[in-house]
C-alpha cells in the first residue's frame, strides 16, 4: 500500500425510496453511520468532506445538503472540503477527494449525493420548484425550446447511433432490461420487476429513439463513499479498494455544438493514467440516467469501436450479471433508482469486496470501472483490489 495512493475504505447508502418523509439531512447521516461501520472509522477521524453540486436553494429536491450543513450537523473538523458544480460530474467529487488525499490536505474524506426529487415533488410548499424569470446560461440552449428534460438533449446522440450506425431499440433495450433483472436481485432497489423486451417496446415514447423505460427514477436516498489515505490504512478495518486512476471533461454546454458526448475523451483518457487496459476489467458500472449514455460508455472506454455499441450488447448476455463484462449489478438507475452517480461507485466496491450476496458476479473481481455523467459533464473512475 502506498502512502500517497487513495483508497476507497467505506461505502454506506440509506433507504432508496419516492415520497419518503424523512429529512435528506437524516438520510445523510443514515449512509455516513453505515459507511463509517464498514471501514471501522469514527466521525472524529472524518477531516473532508466532499460533494457535487453543494445545496442548491433554487432547486432543493434536485440537491438539498452541502458540505456546511454535513460539517455542522455532524460535527465534521475539516481540514479540506468540496461542494460545488464546477467539477466533471457526479464522481468528480470522489476523484477531487482522491487529490486531496494524495496531496496531503486531509486523511479520510467523506464524500456524498443526496437526492430528494420525489419527495420534492410530492411537497411541493416545502421543496419548491424551481422558477426563472430570466433564462440565461446553459437554460438558454433549453427551455425556449421546451427542452426541459435532458432526455430530449441525450435522443439527439442517440438518433445519430440510429442513422449513422444502425443502432436499434431491440439493442438498445438491453440495457434496461439487464438493470432491471439486476434490481431484482437487489434488496434496496426501487424497482424490482423484471422487464420484457415486449414491455419495453412497447413503452410510450419520450424523446425517440428514447421511451419511457430508457429513463430513470426519481428517487429520495442518500450515498457515502469514505476516501482515505494509504498512510492511514491501519485505521481502517474493510479491504480497501485503491482508486487507481481517474479522469473527467466537460463539453460546452450547447447541446446541438457538440460533436461528442464528455464521455468520449474522458473514456480515451482513463487508459493514459493507468497500466490497467479495457482487458482487465471484471465489471463495470455506468451512468444509466438514460440508457444511451450506458451505451456511450462501453464505446468511449474501448469495450467496442464506436458505432458498435449496439452489436456489443446485442441480446443481452455480453453484459448479464454471469457475462464477460457485467453491468450495473444493482439495477442502475434505471432498476435501484436516481442515486445520481454515486450508486456506480457504492456497488464498484461492494462487488470488488465480494458483498453483493444474490447479485455478486461470479469469480474473483479486482478491477472495476465506474462513470458518471456521460453528456456535458463526465467523470470515469478505475477502482482495483490490490
Amino acid at each position: 500500500m502506498s502512502a500517497r495512493e487513495a483508497y476507497i475504505t467505506g461505502v454506506g447508502q440509506s433507504e432508496i425510496g419516492t415520497k419518503l418523509t424523512r429529512h435528506p439531512l437524516l438520510l445523510t447521516l443514515d449512509a455516513l453511520k453505515e459507511a463509517l461501520a464498514e471501514s471501522g472509522l469514527s466521525i472524529e477521524q472524518i477531516d473532508g468532506v466532499s460533494t457535487y453540486p453543494g445545496r442548491l436553494a433554487a432547486y432543493l429536491g434536485f440537491s438539498p445538503v452541502g458540505t456546511e450543513d454535513v460539517i455542522d450537523a455532524f460535527g465534521i473538523r475539516a481540514r479540506w472540503y468540496l461542494g460545488a458544480g464546477e467539477i466533471s460530474s457526479q464522481l468528480g467529487a470522489v476523484a477531487a477527494a482522491a487529490d486531496a488525499i494524495r496531496s496531503g490536505q486531509a486523511r479520510h474524506v467523506m464524500c456524498f449525493r443526496t437526492v430528494y426529487e420525489a419527495a420534492a415533488m410530492a411537497r411541493p410548499e416545502e421543496y419548491s420548484p424551481p422558477a426563472r424569470a430570466l433564462v440565461d446560461g446553459g437554460q438558454q440552449w433549453f427551455l425556449p425550446f421546451n427542452a426541459i428534460s435532458a432526455v430530449s438533449w441525450v435522443a439527439q446522440y442517440a438518433m445519430r447511433h440510429v442513422k449513422r450506425y444502425g443502432l436499434t431499440r431491440e439493442q438498445l433495450a438491453q440495457i434496461a432490461i439487464t438493470g432491471r433483472a439486476n434490481a431484482a436481485l437487489n434488496p434496496r432497489a426501487l424497482v424490482r420487476k423484471p422487464l420484457t423486451l415486449d414491455e419495453y417496446m412497447s413503452a410510450r415514447m419520450i424523446s425517440s429513439p428514447l421511451c419511457l423505460y430508457d429513463c430513470d427514477r426519481f428517487t429520495d436516498a442518500s450515498t457515502v463513499l469514505i476516501v482515505s489515505a494509504g498512510d492511514a490504512l491501519d485505521e481502517v478495518t474493510c479491504a480497501p479498494i485503491r482508486i487507481a486512476a481517474s479522469a473527467g471533461s466537460v463539453e460546452r454546454h450547447s447541446w446541438d455544438q457538440a460533436e461528442w458526448m464528455a464521455s468520449y475523451p474522458t473514456g480515451a483518457d482513463l487508459w493514459k493514467r493507468t497500466d490497467y487496459k479495457p482487458a482487465d476489467v471484471d465489471t463495470v458500472q455506468l451512468y444509466d440516467g438514460f440508457s444511451f449514455l450506458t451505451l456511450g460508455w462501453l464505446e468511449s472506454l474501448g469495450f467496442c469501436e464506436i458505432g458498435e455499441g449496439g452489436k456489443f450488447i446485442e441480446g443481452g448476455k455480453r453484459i448479464a450479471r454471469d457475462g464477460e463484462l457485467p453491468l450495473n449489478t444493482f439495477g442502475g438507475q434505471i432498476g435501484a433508482g436516481r442515486l445520481h452517480g454515486f450508486g456506480f461507485a457504492h456497488e464498484a466496491a461492494v462487488q470488488l469486496r465480494g458483498k453483493g450476496g444474490d447479485r455478486q458476479i461470479p469469480g474473483d473481481p479486482r478491477v472495476a470501472v465506474c462513470a458518471s455523467g456521460g453528456g456535458p459533464l463526465a467523470t470515469a473512475l478505475l477502482l482495483a483490489r490490490d
